[in-house]
């Protein structure tokens, strides 16, 4: 007997032979040149008529679920992914290792008793409609449009619910794990020990058992976890819901690149269940879809009664501090009168993000980079952003000798010293990627919570999915700093950022709720103004209108083109080349090739070509007749 095979790794599929019958998705151990590697069994096929080496051993007798050996496929066809990178995103790392019995982690039975009794799941009118909304939707992806505040979660709830109580399971994907504290408290009181957390602080041997886990489950379960619980081996999966489906932590930038909403999408057609994305800001590109297919359900109503924040929106010039405007530092002392707290907004980590020579000007560049390094003023040394790099700040320029090494700009730990320095009593906490084990905001909710922390600063890591009963003002620094980058999405995640952050307060807990944002043009882009009324839907509008006019999604599917080579004479060549061959497909839209953002790294040149076209089978064909240097990202969230 011979089987079509996904050996994992960038491997395309494969043909074994086998002396015993097995079924599709079973996993196994064959060899791959000199390693033996985990793969999954696709199909059984005819004998071929060359020899094939011998299937060494089954791993799993009980085979993945049917859904997730047709992924496989999907991955392939959709997003051009080698079928053995498919298979590694399903099965976990080190699979075919021995590990320790399921029930030191689980319990005694891999079955967890289910509850005989569920509590309520409270729902307002606007939810109850909401809901049933949903439920007559036509087509199996859905999009919750509901405003910060308006109880998505409870609808998220009651759906498992309803799922659960007829045996069926549910995905729940959360953007970071980190920042859902709040979510995966709230399911745990309903669903008890029926709640499996998956996210990347697990061991490799946590991730095998969880997998073993679900794979023998017969009962059901909620999953929550990050895109990669997608791929949980539910064999009876019900409901898979979206939370934040804005976020571009739902793309996988590094190989296999893909979507999880449009896997997720693919996932709940072919089950025929329903996937739900919920979001205060939805994607543009989905929101149109939904509309055009009528599957776009609103909920504008907050849970409970809160006044709108009162928004400020402030150039920064003008006041006593560099960093924090007048109206800003009133309302800090205000809120530790009172007992209130206010939350320091600006996405940029670290103290300085430019080191230069007073003298001759010269940059302190990352090595490997050649980006601009950053200071970390409480370590005294600067940092690359992209790469880790970490060197000390030197004392005189590398290049000129001379000693004025000055710095610019500022970053969280800079506006965290600054409010220590004005506000010495005050309790002050800043939560960005730097933080070390048990500084980060996870770790320290309850007392986040509690009010005992008086000013929160951040960076993303704060501006989603807090509900701070004590938190009176949101201080945004330099808002509108990411909103003119050469990037199709630059708008877009600019209008999703403040829009969140602005969520955090007026939220019913408090009788003070105000915004300030501070700008470098506080008038120049509408979607300042957007935001500021909490206009969805105008500025959903204005980004189509754009995109429709540039031709971008959701009116093309556009592939990015990236090839590196050690010097800029031949990546020039080869991109020119490329460009020459695919401008003569008329159905491609083509871009002259340009240096990619990161242009120069310790690898060489990179540059890069954008493809746009109406039709993703022109698109996919061409990105197939590329030079193999080339690098391929479909539907790319940015340009950058």
């Amino acid at each position: 007997m011979f089987y079509e095979v996904a050996p994992t790794g960038k491997v395309e599929k494969l043909i074994y032979g086998s002396d015993d019958p097995l079924l599709p998705g079973q996993i196994v151990l064959v060899p791959l040149g000199k390693r033996k590697t985990p793969a999954v069994i696709i199909k059984k096929v005819a004998q071929p008529n060359f020899p094939c080496k011998k299937i060494l051993q089954v791993l799993y007798a009980k085979p993945l679920p049917t859904h997730l050996v047709k992924t496989i496929d999907f991955l392939h066809t959709y997003y051009l992914a080698a079928s053995g990178a498919a298979a590694s995103l399903i099965l976990p790392i080190g699979v075919e290792r021995k590990r320790r019995k399921t029930e030191q982690m689980f319990g005694k039975s891999t079955e967890t008793e289910q509850p005989t009794k569920f509590p309520e799941i409270p729902l307002n009118t606007a939810q109850k409609n909401a809901l049933k909304a949903l439920q007559k939707a036509p087509g199996a992806t859905k999009l919750l449009f509901g405003v910060t505040g308006s109880g998505k979660t409870n609808i998220y709830l009651k759906m498992a619910l309803d799922a659960f109580k007829q045996q069926k399971s549910t995905i729940l994907l959360v953007p970071e794990i980190a920042l859902t504290s709040q979510l995966v408290r709230v399911f745990q009181e309903v669903f008890g020990q029926n709640v499996v957390l998956i996210h990347s602080k697990q061991t490799e041997a946590e991730r095998h058992l969880i997998f073993d886990y679900l794979l023998n489950s017969n009962s059901p379960k909620i999953v929550i976890g990050p895109r990669s619980a997608l791929f949980a081996p539910l064999n009876n999966l019900g409901l898979i819901v979206i939370d934040e489906e804005h976020e571009s932590s739902y793309y996988q930038d590094n190989s296999p690149h893909y979507s999880a909403i449009r896997v997720a999408s693919f996932l709940a057609k072919t089950l025929n269940i329903p996937l739900i994305l919920g979001s205060a800001t939805p994607k543009v590109e989905d929101y149109y879809l939904a509309s055009q297919h009528f599957s776009l359900v609103q909920l504008t109503k907050k849970a409970l009664p809160a006044a709108k924040p009162e928004i400020w929106l402030l150039g920064v010039g003008g006041n006593k501090n560099r960093y924090f405007s007048d109206k800003l530092l009133d309302s800090i002392s205000d809120n530790l009168a009172k007992g209130y707290q206010t939350l320091i907004f600006h996405n940029r980590r670290g103290s300085s993000p430019l080191t230069i020579c007073e003298r001759c000007g010269e940059e302190m560049l990352c090595p490997n980079c050649y980006l601009p390094l950053t200071l970390h003023a409480d370590r005294y040394e600067l940092v690359c952003h992209t790469c880790n790099h970490h060197e000390k700040v030197p004392t005189n320029c590398p290049k000129c000798s001379a000693p004025g090494i000055i710095h610019k700009g500022f970053g969280t730990k800079l506006l965290e010293n600054e409010l220590n320095r004005l506000f010495p009593k005050a309790v002050v906490r800043r939560f960005d990627r730097d933080n070390k084990k048990g500084e980060s905001l996870d770790a320290l909710y309850d007392e986040v919570k509690s009010g005992k922390t008086d000013i929160l600063i951040g960076t993303q890591t704060i501006a989603k999915g807090l509900d701070l009963p004590k938190l009176a003002t949101v201080g945004v620094v330099q808002a509108d700093a990411g909103i003119n980058l050469p990037d199709f999405s630059a708008e877009e995640r600019t209008f999703e950022l403040l829009t969140q952050v602005i969520g955090r307060v007026g939220r019913g807990h408090l009788d003070k709720a105000e915004v300030i944002i501070q700008t470098f043009n506080s008038r120049e882009n509408p979607l300042l103004e957007y935001a500021m009324k909490g206009d969805y839907f105008a500025a959903a509008n204005y980004l189509l209108e754009k995109r429709r006019k540039a031709s971008f999604p959701p009116f093309s599917f556009v592939a990015k083109l990236e090839i590196t080579l050690k010097t800029e004479k031949t990546v020039l060549t080869k991109v020119r080349a490329a460009v020459n061959t695919l401008i003569k497909n008329k159905d491609l839209l083509v871009s002259p090739p340009m240096p990619s953002f990161h242009e120069r790294t310790n690898k060489g040149y990179t540059w890069q070509i954008i493809l746009r076209s109406k039709s993703r089978k022109a698109l996919l064909e061409a990105c197939q007749n590329l030079d193999p240097n080339f690098k391929i990202t479909l539907d790319p969230p940015s340009l950058l």
